[in-house]
């Protein structure tokens, strides 16, 4: 882990001094995980593509002030989080919400297929397990903004709570309670489809 660390201070320390290849790195090491939060949030990968480019302009342009107080990854999820709330600030009209696949990759390359059963040998469980995602893709997708932001940064990217607060610039408590409130509305929109109708 204190290579990571140092390895990370290295590479923003070349930043800080104008090289361009440090940053190229930072932004290889980080894109696909920024782009793939920012996707769900907006659901839109065009959007998402723009925002995530957005990111990186501004983290490159901001480097220099970068005091190291969070973690780089933290800043650049600060960073995407806030151009996400202003482009939502920014919509005059209620978009159509759409969905996002579960099955993105992570920060290596490799399919994200989450912590639903194994479904590939049997059929008929590998048609719920799809239906499964696709209602919980719609159940995220019809979150509160505030709400789906806590749960993609935790649940799907792993950020831990601390990391959270950094990012969201709230109180530790306030986002333990949105991910408590994320997690009942998801069980409650997710009720009637696992446990059927009463």
């Amino acid at each position: 882990m204190i290579g990571v660390a140092s390895a990370e201070a290295s590479l923003i320390l070349r930043c800080k001094e104008n090289d361009e290849a440090a940053f190229n790195e930072i932004v290889e090491r980080h894109k696909v995980k920024l782009y793939t939060y920012i996707l769900r949030m907006v659901g839109n990968s065009q959007d998402a593509e723009d925002l995530a480019q957005e990111a990186f302009v501004r983290a490159y342009l901001s480097i220099k002030s970068f005091e190291g107080r969070a973690s780089l990854t933290t800043w650049l999820f600060r960073i995407a989080t806030n151009l996400c709330i202003d482009r939502a600030r920014r919509s005059s009209t209620r978009q159509v919400i759409q969905t996002t696949s579960l099955d993105d990759v992570d920060e290596n390359g490799t399919p994200y297929t989450g912590d639903l059963p194994d479904g590939r040998y049997e059929p008929q469980d590998r048609v719920l397990q799809d239906e499964l995602k696709t209602e919980l893709e719609a159940a995220i997708s019809r979150l509160p903004e505030k709400l789906r932001m806590v749960i993609l940064l935790h649940d799907l990217e792993g950020l831990q709570y601390d990391e959270i607060a950094e990012v969201l610039h709230c109180p530790l408590g306030t986002v333990k309670s949105r991910i408590f409130s994320a997690r009942q509305a998801l069980r409650e929109q997710l009720s009637n489809y696992l446990y059927g109708s009463v």
